[in-house]
């Protein structure tokens, strides 16, 4: 019997990159955010060895280097379990789009796994297995509003904001992350080290300090905290490299100001990018007037880190917007 498990997608509400490190990794530093958007995940298992991926999507790949073998492969270690495992997984979310997908589809394999064991692996021993296979693996462990440090796989979890209408918009290109970088690290050495890390982390200081101070949340308060968030002055770093190279993600993010988003950004590298909005009614609005004009849009709502694991195990969440 397969065990389905929801794949939730994140955007990132500002990312900052730093110099290149010595291990070839990045500093970043970002707060990752996980939204309504989600792939299915079915896991089952059955006598033999092995592990099979199975996919649809042929520019998902079903062999060692898929994020789901490699941390089911770590986990039945880990485990010390026998058996075949089939992982089956049905894209909804783009291939390369910065929302998450490969990552978010590793821990659902992960929780997936377990269940089919019913057998746990601790919380420690499963966040160090998802620091190894991908960045912001780590972050579906948590869900919510997560401040990310390190190479990304720093991850912490914040005070959970008001649930938020937004957009996504997926262009039909792929964004290389590794090729992203790559043209950052160029860019530096063009123009000299950033200070952008700098200013985000003391925008994100900032909020952080209203935030847990109770402010933003008192009774009375119009403002929305996660769009207090974004006008703290934070941004994507990847659309100073990505947005020359491809233009149509630069037209994207402006079609979205125009819809009546009142923040617009790249997710991650791209090529998703994603627009807040103040009411579920105006997401749907926009996301319809994008559709007229030619752009894949979908409306969907951030999620609480209630909300997201209630939707990644419930086999009874709707998921309504």
């Amino acid at each position: 019997m397969a065990v389905t498990i929801r794949s939730f997608a994140k955007i990132n509400l500002g990312l900052s990159i730093g110099i290149r490190r010595d291990d070839g990794f990045h500093d970043l530093l970002t707060v990752y955010q996980t939204i309504g958007l989600h792939d299915l995940i079915r896991v089952s298992l059955a006598r033999g060895r092995g592990i099979e991926i199975v996919c649809a999507d042929p520019r998902v790949p079903t062999d060692e280097t898929n994020t789901c073998y490699r941390i089911v492969e770590n986990a039945m270690q880990a485990l010390k379990a026998r058996g075949r495992v089939r992982i089956e997984i049905e894209k909804r979310l783009p291939v390369q789009g910065g929302l998450g997908g490969a990552s978010a589809n590793a821990v659902a394999a992960l929780l997936g796994l377990e269940r089919a064991l019913k057998k746990s692996l601790p919380a420690p021993e499963r966040l160090r297995i998802a620091s190894e296979v991908g960045s912001d693996v780590p972050l579906f462990l948590l869900g919510g509003t997560v401040l990310g440090a390190g190479r990304g796989e720093q991850v912490y979890p914040l005070e959970d904001l008001p649930p938020t209408a937004c957009v996504i918009v997926t262009p039909e290109v792929g964004v290389s992350t590794p090729k992203a970088f790559a043209e950052w690290d160029r860019k530096l050495t063009v123009d000299g080290p950033s200070d952008r890390m700098v200013e985000l982390g003391r925008g994100l200081s900032a909020w952080l300090s209203e935030s847990y101070s109770g402010a933003p949340f008192r009774r009375g308060r119009r403002e929305n905290p996660l769009l207090e968030l974004v006008r703290a002055g934070i941004k994507n770093d990847f659309e100073q490299v990505v947005f020359p190279e491809y233009p149509e993600l630069s037209e994207g993010k402006r079609a979205l100001e125009r819809a009546g988003a009142k923040y617009a950004s790249l997710s991650g590298s791209g090529s998703a990018l994603y627009g807040l909005f103040a009411s579920k009614q105006a997401a749907r609005s926009a996301a319809a007037r994008l559709r007229k004009q030619g752009w894949k849009a979908q409306a969907t709502v951030t999620l609480t880190r209630a909300e997201y694991w209630k939707g990644t195990l419930s086999q009874r969440w709707s998921g309504n917007f």
